[in-house]
C-alpha cells in the first residue's frame, strides 16, 4: 500500500499525495553553459525525464537559471550548498524547486530568508541529506553514517523549516550503502508525511549502479515508500531515465512504454540470441506503446512460453518464427528477424 504523503507542486509536477512517482535526473553539464545544458535537458525529456536538476556553484550559474528556464518545458531544480544567496538568486530567476540542507547554509535568519522567498514564489524546498556530508557531530554520535544518524539529520533540517513556518518540502536521504539507505528511508517514513525523493547515491557505473539502484529503489517502491526518484549512474544521464522507467514498469507502478522479455540461452538455441535481443531492446527504448515484446531462443517452446506477448520472435536453425499472442505468423531468416519484428511492432 502506498504511503500517504502531503502534495508538493514542483513547476506543475505534483509529488506525493498519491500522484504518480515522478522521474528525475541531474545535468552533468556546466550550468553556466546554457546552450549545452539546454541541449542535454531536451535529450533527457525525450527519454522521459520529468524533473531536472542543475548544479549551482556560483552566482553566474544562478543567473543562468533564468535563461535555461526560458528554453525548457519541464520543472528545473537548483542544487545549492552553503551559500543562501545562490538560492535567493535562483528563486528570483524562476527556479521551480531548491535543493539545500538548511543546516549547512548558516544562521537561522538565512534559512528564513530562503524560506520566505520560496514561499512567496511558490517554490518548494528539497532537503537533501547525504551520507558523505553528514554533520560531524552525528557521525561521532553514531559512529558513522548510520540510518539513525541520517534520519536525525533529516529531522533536524525539517525542524528548521518548520520553525520558520515552511511546510512545502520534500526530503531525500541518500547513501551508497543499500542496506543503510533502505533502513533510513523506512525509519523516516514512519515519522511524518513529507514526500520522499528516493535513490542510491554514488551507486557506481552503469552495471553496478543498475544493480544497486534496482534493489534499493525497487525495494522501497514495492513497500509503498517513495514519491519521486532519481537513479544515479556514472554514465550518460539518459541511461538513468531508461532504468528508472524500467524499475517502475517491472513493479507495475507505471504501465507506459514497452515490456520486453527474452529467454536465457541454452543448448537448443541456434541463433545469435544475445545479439538479436540487444538490438530489439535498444529499438524499444524509444517506442511509446503499451505492449509486451518477446525474443525467445527456441521455436519449440518460445511461442508457448511467451503466449501473452503482443508480438515476438522465436529462434530456429538460421531462421526465426514471428508470433503474435502465441500464434505463429511467418518464418523469416535470422538476418532479417529484427527488421521484420520491428515492422510488426509498428503495426500494433
Amino acid at each position: 500500500m502506498r504511503r500517504i504523503t502531503r502534495t508538493v507542486d514542483v513547476g506543475g509536477v505534483k509529488i506525493g499525495g498519491g500522484n504518480p512517482v515522478s522521474i528525475q535526473s541531474m545535468c552533468n553539464t556546466d550550468t553556466r553553459d546554457v546552450k549545452s545544458t539546454v541541449e542535454q535537458i531536451k535529450k533527457l525529456c525525450e527519454a522521459g525525464c520529468e524533473i531536472i536538476r542543475v548544479a549551482v556553484p556560483d552566482m553566474e550559474a544562478a543567473q543562468a537559471v533564468g535563461e535555461i528556464k526560458k528554453q525548457i518545458e519541464i520543472p528545473l531544480v537548483s542544487d545549492i550548498h552553503f551559500d543562501y544567496r545562490l538560492a535567493l538568486e535562483c528563486i528570483k530567476n524562476g527556479i521551480d524547486k531548491v535543493r539545500i540542507n538548511p543546516g549547512n547554509i548558516g544562521e537561522r535568519e538565512r534559512v528564513k530568508l530562503v524560506a520566505d522567498a520560496a514561499k512567496a514564489n511558490g517554490v518548494p524546498i528539497r532537503i537533501g541529506v547525504n551520507g558523505g556530508s553528514l554533520e560531524k557531530e552525528l557521525v561521532t554520535k553514531y559512529g558513522g553514517a548510520t540510518a539513525d544518524a541520517l534520519v536525525e539529520s533529516a529531522m533536524g533540517h525539517v525542524e528548521i523549516l518548520d520553525s520558520v513556518n515552511f511546510l512545502d518540502m520534500v526530503v531525500s536521504i541518500k547513501v551508497s550503502n543499500v542496506s543503510v539507505m533502505l533502513d533510513a528511508y523506512r525509519k523516516f517514513s514512519e515519522k511524518c508525511d513529507i514526500p520522499l525523493h528516493i535513490g542510491v547515491t554514488e551507486s557506481g557505473t552503469e552495471y553496478m549502479g543498475t544493480v544497486k539502484s534496482s534493489i534499493g529503489i525497487g525495494t522501497l517502491l514495492s513497500e509503498g515508500i517513495g514519491d519521486t526518484m532519481r537513479v544515479s549512474l556514472t554514465a550518460d544521464p539518459v541511461k538513468e531515465i531508461y532504468l528508472a522507467k524500467d524499475i517502475l514498469r517491472v513493479l507495475e507502478i507505471r504501465n507506459d512504454g514497452v515490456e520486453f522479455v527474452s529467454c536465457p540461452t541454452c543448448g537448443r538455441t541456434q541463433i545469435d540470441l544475445i545479439k538479436i535481443a540487444n538490438e530489439v531492446e535498444n529499438h524499444l527504448k524509444n517506442v511509446d506503446k503499451r505492449i509486451k515484446v518477446a525474443v525467445m531462443g527456441c521455436a519449440v517452446n518460445g511461442p508457448g512460453e511467451a503466449r501473452d506477448a503482443d508480438i515476438g520472435i522465436a529462434g530456429g536453425k538460421g531462421e526465426c518464427l514471428i508470433f503474435k499472442k502465441g500464434t505463429p505468423l511467418r518464418k523469416v531468416p535470422e538476418t532479417t528477424a529484427v527488421a521484420e519484428l520491428i515492422k510488426e511492432i509498428e503495426k500494433l
